[in-house]
């Protein structure tokens, strides 16, 4: 094979880590940078970490690692990123951002020295923002056919056959705080006030509202703009949440099945933010993985973004008993009337873009949690994170309480 030299940037967290392994049993050369963040790597290098690889410890907008890293590679997936609850913005754009274009300037520069034929980049489900919904009522005054709605919304996403360029689409902007403060967690017609249904998102919905969100549809474009110019392939990928084993269950940004999975291990009842019906689309990270891998290797794949959900909607109540079922708990779901700061509604992402290329989902969301409960239970020193995590986010002002607490 041709061609073999792989980076994979962020290679010792959980989707690069995966990635790597897949790499490798396709008979890549892998080489990893890994900052090993202390809040993600306390322990530094974890122990699931191929010992094919090679691996570098360094800095991904740090120009002189990254020119040691990159050195004789022919693709780069570049994961590594900042993401926290935490209110660094500048950090955000630093890492994310300066380093993706780091990667195109080394390359531009020196192509001998750093021969990149194609780089994926990982790019996130909240460049999305909000995501897209329609109005009933209003639909239906247009006697536009929603193929039956629901009054229930945790039972229904649809695309509904309108054309994108509908101006019943809506794209609402984040819920304001004194909304939420109230405990409104819907987002609501503007014209009616009737109570919006949520669609599916494509590749087309961008409306980021965090500084994460933002920093991910800079990569986007930094991708598009620099790669056609310079004539070096690009993708990106739209991740959803992603769960799975090697989700490291020191970070508080690690998801939802690492807060109740603490939770649960601790013989404390699972706490939801709002009232747990926001919709969900949850991902095994080995599927996201193999979709990594996939675009690499497929030409049809350049220039283009793709989501890459695990197309089922799923809400987190739904979640929540399912993480219950299998560690065999009787434990309490609780809703203490508290949101979290910046957190979308309904976003479930559609993935028949990347589907046409012959991917889809393998792992449902009931083998997910099986997966990622029988692997936390085996690793060592999981103590409770959940309550410290909590503190510093309410201290920060990121978890609120509604005004009926």
């Amino acid at each position: 094979m041709e061609n073999k030299n792989v980076l994979v940037t962020g290679g010792a967290g959980f989707i690069g880590s995966w990635t790597v392994d897949f790499l490798i049993q396709k008979g890549y050369n892998v080489r990893i940078i890994d900052n090993l963040q202390s809040r993600v790597h306390p322990n530094g290098k974890p122990q699931w970490l191929s010992n094919d690889a090679e691996f570098f410890q360094g800095d991904v907008a740090n120009k002189e690692d990254m020119s040691i890293a990159m050195e004789d590679m022919d693709y780069i997936i570049h994961l590594a990123a900042y993401q926290d609850y935490m209110s660094d913005f500048s950090t955000f754009i630093h890492t994310n951002i300066e380093s993706s274009a780091l990667i195109f300037e080394l390359a531009v520069k020196d192509p001998k020295r750093f021969p990149v034929k194609k780089i994926v980049f990982a790019s996130s489900q909240s460049v999305c923002g909000e995501g897209k919904y329609i109005c009933p009522s209003c639909a239906n005054r247009k006697k536009i056919d929603l193929n039956i709605i629901q009054s229930d919304i945790s039972k229904r996403v649809n695309n509904y056959d309108i054309p994108k360029d509908s101006k019943l689409i809506i794209t609402p902007s984040t819920r304001p705080l004194e909304q939420l403060k109230n405990g409104n967690w819907e987002h609501h017609c503007q014209t009616c006030g009737e109570i919006l249904l949520p669609m599916l998102m494509d590749e087309d919905t961008i409306s980021p509202v965090t500084t994460y969100g933002i920093s991910k549809y800079t990569i986007e474009l930094l991708a598009d703009r620099l790669g056609k110019r310079y004539n070096i392939p690009s993708v990106c990928m739209r991740y959803t949440c992603a769960q799975g084993s090697h989700n490291s269950f020191y970070n508080a940004y690690s998801g939802i099945a690492r807060r109740f999975a603490m939770q649960l291990m601790q013989g404390l009842p699972l706490t939801i933010y709002e009232d747990g019906n926001q919709l969900r689309d949850y991902i095994n990270v080995k599927d996201v993985a193999s979709a990594n891998i996939l675009a690499m290797e497929n030409d049809n794949a350049n220039f283009r973004v793709f989501n890459v959900g695990g197309k089922r909607a799923i809400t987190v109540l739904e979640f929540a008993k399912m993480m219950i079922k299998e560690f065999g708990s009787n434990l309490d779901i609780v809703i203490p009337n508290e949101f979290r700061v910046g957190d979308t509604r309904h976003t479930v992402s559609d993935t028949s873009q990347l589907e046409s290329l012959g991917w889809k989902p393998e792992i449902q969301v009931e083998q997910n949690v099986a997966e990622y409960v029988e692997w936390i239970q085996q690793q060592v020193g999981t103590k409770e994170y959940v309550k410290e995590a909590d503190k510093i986010m309410h201290q920060q002002g990121i978890v609120q309480y509604t005004k009926t607490k």
